[in-house]
């Protein structure tokens, strides 16, 4: 992993399954912990870049990211840095139920132009971290992702805190994280052992390059090497010699669809 030697294996994106925050295990911890680690130094703060904004996404659905997305930013704001974690996972959002917050207004109803403020809920895990909802399911996340809108309200969260954390859909399923990699400093993508084919994470791949993302690195998933206290990883560049992986279906139906889009940046006010 070019972020981390050492990505951290963790659980599937099942909220009934999924572990964060204080309820996680030692060493389960110190995976996010050391992932934490790597990224720090794989953004270092410089004069133009004192916020630093990462986007979470995945191959397929079910691997894990959303998962990932909230406990490298709980354990970014354990280390006392301001961190903003926005669920833009707009179609198959689980980061609020996760949490217990209010999910709209939220997100979508900033980028579709209903509100002009966006509130940054407390997490009620972690004073330093905050949560942007997805806000009501629109037809269009892609359109609502890549907007003008979308790079101004980016832009204000970064005045705002230390780290900002995204959670993206998969790519495979749709183009949201391939729109967004333009507003982000890096993208981490994550992939499930034994889940992922080695054909759908290539291609994943391929898609970021054509869309001149820069990609930190690899965070693997279910490891059973993790489980028993190992841990295996792999560097960006090395994707092409990852292992034989389990077929994946379609678990949950992610679909595009057409709408207006307000394309007028406007101002957005952020309540933190």
């Amino acid at each position: 992993m070019a972020t981390s030697k050492n990505p951290a294996p963790i659980a599937s994106d099942s909220p009934d399954k999924a572990v964060f925050g204080k309820n996680l295990g030692f060493a389960a911890s110190e995976a996010y912990r050391l992932l934490r680690t790597n990224v720090m130094f794989s953004l270092p703060i410089d004069a133009e870049h004192k916020c630093r904004v990462i986007g979470i996404t995945s191959a397929n659905a079910g691997e894990g990211k959303s998962t990932t997305a909230l406990n490298l930013a709980y354990m970014l704001a354990e280390a006392r840095q301001q961190t903003i974690l926005v669920e833009a996972d707009m179609r198959l959002p689980t980061i609020s139920k996760r949490l217990g917050l209010k999910q709209s207004p939220g997100l979508s109803n900033v980028l579709v132009g209903l509100t002009s403020k966006v509130i940054a809920q407390p997490s009620g895990i972690e004073d330093y971290l905050k949560v942007i909802t997805s806000g009501d399911i629109p037809p269009n996340p892609s359109e609502l992702l890549g907007s003008a809108k979308m790079k101004t309200l980016v832009d204000v969260l970064s005045k705002n805190a230390d780290f900002i954390v995204i959670d993206l859909p998969p790519i495979n399923e749709v183009a949201d994280a391939l729109v967004v990699s333009q507003f982000v400093d890096g993208m981490l993508m994550i992939v499930r052992h034994n889940y992922a084919s080695r054909h759908a994470v290539i291609d994943a791949m391929k898609q970021l390059e054509h869309a001149n993302a820069k990609v930190l690195g690899f965070v693997v998933t279910g490891s059973e090497n993790f489980i028993k206290g190992k841990y295996k990883y792999k560097k960006y560049g090395k994707y092409g010699k990852y292992g034989k992986y389990g077929k994946y279906g379609r678990s949950h139906n992610y679909g595009y669809a057409q709408a207006v889009v307000d394309e007028n940046p406007g101002q957005v006010d952020v309540e933190i």
